[in-house]
């Protein structure tokens, strides 16, 4: 289904259920939302306001809410799990799969968290305890310990009849399993359509798959993204340091993963977080947004303290003051373009210490050449509009050297913050915007203040 078809059905299940709720016919209301998927709800509740939010949560059948807590973005499941009871709690987290269970399992409360470690049997509490091991934006926090695993030498026949007799229990996505020897080392996998089309009487080692390498426990969730979308998994085994297997990794998570990421770019460039609540409390929001548009004005200061030491040049020479802005923005717009052409090769994993030089340079290539153009365009226009050659080749000038300054800020800085542990995402549009405002005013302020005065 296009995209556009998919936001507009979306747009009309949310408008048909605030109708509904406005008439006060919840039993419908229900009705509409325990016939959705999870993931379907939980997009349902993170657009309506807070009421109407909690109204619907209330309406949505006990043995979907874990499914749909896994779904919701931090602030809004944190919210929702705050007007829980504990009883509520303990049934929604009993048919989430660990990994699921794992996610749930941190934003709650310790006290119920270790009533619902006390209500696991050993073998799933110690799975849950073998996923919590792991920081959650790796693949150890990731990966899920239900792998079906065989033996090499084992028969075809004997798994074909092993798998019979899960029935019901065969996890979801499974299109491998694993082989491991006898100390539950990984030793490749048993993709089933192999396992569906081989001689029965084969041996699993005569068929198995070895081209498939597992994944460390301790690869950052960006690694395993790019192993599923380079090689084009469906699942993928993890094992730890000495190769034994923990559990596997579903496209699943991948998405999420993905998803995630993208909505952190995003939202990081205007210094929100990509779990922020739409509908969260105005006071809450205030206080989130406080710090950035005080990082912001600071910056701003500094530009106009710039702009203060040439106060007497712009008040001589009053079309500087029409141009500056003109300067200011160019730069910022080419250092961003530079900018996010990084962070997405940081987030990538293309860009490293080994060919960061060549990017730098071929952005300061670019940036030049793109100078030269438009300043001798907004030369011509400064000069036509103006009656005074002089006032565009001095724009021309400092809009040269902020687009090669803005280029050289926007490859450098993201590389800078990446070596420093500080997030490029978040704080690199505030910082190249500074640079390039001060880079561009003074260029062009004091190139006046030493040809016009």
């Amino acid at each position: 289904m296009p995209a556009q078809a998919v936001e507009r059905d979306e747009t009309t299940r949310l408008q048909r259920l605030q109708g509904i709720l406005q008439s006060g016919t919840l039993k419908n209301a229900g009705r509409m939302l325990n016939a959705l998927q999870p993931g379907e709800i939980a997009h349902l509740l993170e657009a309506l306001p807070l009421a109407e939010r909690e109204i619907v949560w209330g309406l949505i059948d006990d043995e979907n809410d874990g499914e749909v807590l896994v779904h919701l973005t931090d602030d809004v499941r944190s919210d929702l799990i705050s007007k829980m009871d504990l009883s509520r709690l303990l049934s929604a987290t009993e048919s989430l799969d660990t990994d699921d269970l794992a996610d749930l399992i941190q934003e709650l409360p310790h006290t119920i968290t270790r009533e619902i470690i006390a209500s696991l049997d050993l073998q799933h509490r110690s799975r849950l305890e073998a996923v919590l091991s792991y920081p959650e934006d790796t693949a150890g926090g990731l990966m899920n310990p239900d792998a079906i695993t065989v033996r090499p030498e084992v028969t075809l026949d004997v798994v074909m009849r092993y798998l019979r007799r899960l029935k019901n229990q065969i996890p979801a996505h499974t299109d491998n399993l694993m082989v491991v020897n006898r100390i539950g080392k990984y030793l490749g996998v048993l993709p089933l359509t192999k396992l569906v089309t081989h001689d029965p009487d084969e041996i699993v080692a005569e068929v198995m798959s070895l081209d498939q390498g597992a994944i460390p426990a301790t690869w950052d969730d960006g690694q395993v993204a790019n192993r599923f979308e380079q090689h084009d998994l469906i699942s993928a085994p993890v094992v730890d340091d000495r190769g034994i297997l923990l559990g596997r990794i579903t496209v699943d998570d991948v998405v999420d993963v993905i998803r995630e990421e993208g909505e952190h770019q995003f939202m990081g460039q205007a210094g929100l977080s990509e779990d922020e609540d739409m509908f969260a409390p105005v006071l809450i929001s205030t206080q989130r947004r406080a710090l950035w548009l005080g990082l912001n004005l600071i910056t701003a200061f500094l530009a106009s303290w710039v702009i203060g030491l040439f106060e007497q040049t712009i008040e001589k020479v009053v079309a500087l003051a029409v141009l500056m802005p003109i300067v200011a923005s160019m730069g910022g717009i080419a250092g961003s373009q530079t900018l996010t052409l990084t962070i997405r090769g940081l987030a990538l994993g293309q860009l490293s210490s080994s060919n960061a030089r060549w990017l730098v340079l071929k952005e300061l290539a670019v940036g030049a050449l793109n100078s030269v153009i438009w300043a001798i365009v907004v030369a011509v226009i400064a000069g036509i509009w103006f009656d005074n050659g002089a006032i565009g080749l001095l724009i021309a000038a400092a809009l040269t050297i902020n687009l090669v300054f803005a280029a050289l800020t926007g490859a450098l800085l993201p590389l800078a913050l990446d070596r420093m542990g500080i997030d490029p995402a978040l704080a690199g549009s505030v910082l190249l915007t500074t640079v390039t405002d001060i880079i561009g005013f003074l260029a062009f302020l004091g190139l006046a203040t030493l040809y016009l005065l």
